[in-house]
């Protein structure tokens, strides 16, 4: 029988950012394993068949010169963006005239390299788009500033005294690497780029630092329509559980003395069942006045939802909804430290929380702390982490590639889809 194509690759991802700061598109990450090559038509049909028409743009980033080959031979027009990097391209000739007769059969190619090495206008007609790193001078001179100021900051400085300045020759193309908030602000608000892939997330923390944590305003409002329109309980605990903010704050208010619930409320259902839509409702408007509109936070509280969607699905298959439920509560409180600016030890401590979730989110034991891990590292591009913790809890790698391409499959462009309902 012949070997499917996730049995021989290790798949990680990377959301890419717009201007709103919604997402944009998803960069997955090619391993190929050792031993038989992986079959990469047989992946693109995986892809297509997996991949909904509102989810996200996909760019397939290579990890291997023989897996850029493998795809640029076979993928067809219409398969996903292709990431070529561009050290390949100048080092080896066959890749070159591979990149010409794909372009030719329509594909849409990406140009990966540093901003100083862009290829020559020849070359560089061959790609729809680049991804491009900056050198590691390409901070300097680059205060943190709101959004609003900075095309004002830009326009007042010479040449010879920002280094980061020559991006304005690259309007419209991709970066990353960005380690901060000001360059990712330019990029995006100044040179129009296409998208901003990963985000200087230890930075934006930094800048928001003195900033009382709020739950998104958008967040606030998508859930009091849905409880006006009256729509599922499934729904509105969804909707709840896209804002690792308002969950806190919701579980906090449902422990409240205030309330008098005779028992622990554990859950986001829970909580939403004892509490009353009626009661929701006023406590979800009296958040309204001070709620956040910061747009540079949305990346960090998505990318916590994503791991939360991604681990509520890697525990062991055939558990209860309950503990399903509980495992996403558990990754998405998992870096509550980033955005309430305290030890996740003291946040994790108000709530009564099973002892499964502030075992694996503090203590890394028990029984979530293995699908944590591994929503963790499937973050990153990095396969050795993947494959040390695929080889510790026993995952099948076809098993765990498939998990991983339904959830990004079923995202929706510029946020996270809700999940499914049980």
């Amino acid at each position: 029988m012949t070997q499917s194509a996730l049995s021989a690759l290790t798949l990680g991802y990377r959301p890419l950012w717009n201007r709103q700061r919604r997402l944009a598109g998803v960069q997955l990450y090619l391993h190929e394993d050792p031993g038989e090559p992986a079959d990469m038509q047989h992946l693109l049909r995986i892809l297509q068949e997996l991949w909904s028409d509102q989810a996200p743009p996909l760019l397939l980033s290579p990890q291997s010169r023989q897996t850029l080959c493998d795809l640029l031979v076979h993928a067809p027009q219409g398969s996903p963006w292709i990431e070529v990097r561009g050290d390949w391209l100048l080092q080896d000739e066959g890749i070159y005239e591979l990149v010409l007769q794909a372009r030719a059969r329509g594909l849409m190619l990406v140009w990966g390299g540093s901003l100083d090495a862009v290829p020559e206008p020849d070359a560089a007609r061959l790609f729809a788009s680049s991804l491009l790193s900056l050198p590691l001078q390409g901070a300097e001179g680059v205060p943190n500033m709101p959004s609003a100021q900075v095309a004002q900051f830009m326009a007042q400085q010479e040449p010879t005294q920002l280094s980061v300045r020559p991006l304005q020759l690259l309007g419209g193309q991709m970066y990353e690497g960005l380690k901060s908030l000001a360059l990712a602000r330019i990029c995006l608000d100044v040179q129009e780029a296409g998208a901003v892939a990963g985000w200087p997330v230890a930075d934006t923390v930094q800048t928001f630092r003195l900033q009382q944590p709020q739950p998104a305003r958008d967040n606030l409002l998508k859930l009091m329509q849905a409880i006006d329109k009256e729509q599922s309980m499934d729904t509105l605990e969804h909707l709840l559980a896209e804002d690792p903010v308002l969950a806190y704050r919701f579980m906090l208010y449902t422990n409240s003395a205030a309330l008098g619930l005779r028992r622990g409320v554990d859950s986001l259902r829970r909580g939403l069942v004892m509490l009353g839509l009626g009661t929701l409702q006023r406590w979800l408007a009296d958040q309204l006045p001070h709620a956040c509109t910061e747009q540079d936070l949305v990346p960090l509280r998505t990318q916590m939802v994503l791991r939360a969607r991604l681990a509520e699905h890697l525990i062991e298959a055939g558990v209860g909804l309950e503990l399903q439920r509980e495992m996403y509560l558990c990754a998405l409180f998992s870096q509550l430290d980033l955005l309430l600016h305290e030890p996740l030890n003291t946040t994790l401590r108000r709530m009564p929380l099973s002892d499964r979730i502030f075992d694996a989110v503090i203590a890394r034991t028990g029984p979530y702390s293995g699908s944590l891990a591994m929503a963790m590292a499937l973050e990153s591009p990095e396969a050795a982490p993947i494959r040390q913790l695929r080889e510790e809890h026993e995952w099948e790698t076809e098993d765990l590639n498939r998990i991983l391409l339904r959830m990004l499959g079923d995202l929706r462009l510029g946020m996270p889809a809700a999940a499914k309902a049980a």
